[in-house]
């Protein structure tokens, strides 16, 4: 990353936090997802309604995949709840474990816990023990550079509108920040240079032997997550977990 390119926390590494995260990594933002592993999709039995999965998924096995995709996009993690943040220079997000982390700006894309906004003068909805944060239609907060996804936007409940939520608010982050950006899209070699038009910035054309390349090792890849059985059980629901 240059020095020009601004970077960016996401707190959350549910379906909304990592969608966010594959496309500002993949705008060439340094990006770092804090992660305490709560997501609600691993208490679900089985992804019925997700585009591109005909029969389903295991939702355990799909947030396993989205995060090897975040990784692949760039991003890096950090393990652990954020129980503060501050804003300075930029934020300061302080973990349970006692470490800061600091950013330019941040996506809190967690669940619906907005205890650790409690410093920052943003709007919360706040409903019994959750909190919601305000936004504008476009993801952002009261508080410049914070921005906000998914189910604590106030989202559906539902695993394809936190994931094209986070998109939409990762696209206006990028656009907000100094990154120059025009779309994220790999189109067939030519597309705009056959045309005299110089290639957008965040769009790669790319030949034909790398396509089918791309293809296989997509094919690939595929076979080797779906191999076998994902081993991992549903989360149970909190108010049943053992004392």
């Amino acid at each position: 990353m240059d020095d020009e390119t601004e970077d960016v926390l996401i707190v959350g590494g549910g379906v909304a936090g990592l969608t966010a995260g594959i496309f500002t990594a993949r705008a060439g933002i340094d990006t770092l997802v804090v992660n305490d592993g709560e997501s609600i999709l691993r208490r679900n039995a089985h992804l019925e309604n997700y585009p591109g999965f005909p029969m389903g998924i295991d939702p355990r096995l799909f947030l396993d995949m989205t995060r090897a995709q975040a990784e692949e996009a760039g991003c890096s993690f950090h393990e652990g709840r954020v129980t503060q943040l501050a804003t300075g220079e930029g934020f300061t997000a302080v973990c349970e474990d006692g470490t800061e982390l600091e950013a330019t700006y941040v996506i809190v894309a967690s669940w619906a816990d907005s205890s650790y906004l409690e410093a920052l003068d943003v709007d919360i909805d706040r409903r019994g023990n959750t909190g919601f944060v305000e936004t504008d239609a476009d993801g952002r907060t009261t508080v410049e550079g914070l921005y906000a996804a998914g189910r604590m936007a106030k989202e559906y409940h539902q695993t394809v509108i936190a994931a094209g939520d986070a998109a939409s608010v990762a696209l206006t982050l990028i656009h907000d920040s100094n990154v120059h950006f025009f779309n994220d899209w790999t189109v067939p070699d030519g597309y705009f240079t056959d045309r005299g038009i110089e290639v957008p910035p965040g769009i790669e054309e790319i030949d034909d032997d790398e396509r089918r390349s791309r293809a296989e090792t997509a094919r690939e890849t595929m076979r080797e997550w779906l191999a076998e059985p994902h081993d991992e059980e549903p989360t149970p629901h909190p108010s049943l977990a053992d004392d």
